[in-house]
């Protein structure tokens, strides 16, 4: 089984500021991952550092710098399955429907994102939707989150996990 973790929308304007938090998430609830996923809005690049030496994949988001080397959009194998990634833009109604069509020409199984700070984790038919929230700021009375995706021969199967005020703290840790 392959796990992997999931996160979005850190909107970390200098990733040294966030290096305990980063650290914290590394070290706790991604211990046992083989791969981050980052769905855009890092704002400083050096975010991905935190999570050297794992395979990370990441997309741009509104928020990044244009000069940032990250795709818009992204598509990827991982234990013979097919995940599309891409940040995400307007309104939360309506947004991953929006990006799927940036994928239409494109067999998913997994499509990720984020933009709206807000988790969503379902079914499609057989494609999972999966939107970590944000672990940082998040929106909608939701709890700051991040995700964990599971990947074997049976399937994805996708887990939005709250963040721990105990472990993090209660000033590092919003409710939207």
């Amino acid at each position: 089984m392959v796990r992997i973790g999931v996160l979005s929308d850190t909107h970390l304007r200098h990733a040294l500021s966030g290096a305990g938090f980063l650290d914290t998430i590394e070290k706790t609830v991604f211990r046992d991952v083989g791969m981050i996923l980052h769905a855009g809005d890092l704002v400083d690049p050096s975010v991905l550092c935190a999570f050297y030496p794992r395979t990370v994949h990441a997309v741009r988001g509104n928020m990044d710098p244009a000069d940032v080397c990250l795709p818009l959009r992204k598509v990827f194998e991982v234990a013979g399955y097919r995940f599309g990634m891409m940040h995400g833009w307007g309104a939360p109604d309506g947004l991953a429907e929006r990006i799927l069509q940036e994928f239409s020409g494109d067999s998913l199984d997994c499509l990720v994102y984020g933009h709206s700070h807000m988790p969503d984790c379902r079914h499609l038919g057989r494609l999972l939707l999966f939107n970590p929230g944000s672990a940082i700021s998040p929106r909608g009375g939701h709890r700051a989150s991040v995700g964990i995706l599971e990947v074997d021969g049976s399937g994805i199967r996708g887990k939005i996990l709250p963040i721990d005020e105990h472990c993090f703290g209660p000033e590092r840790v919003k409710r939207g």
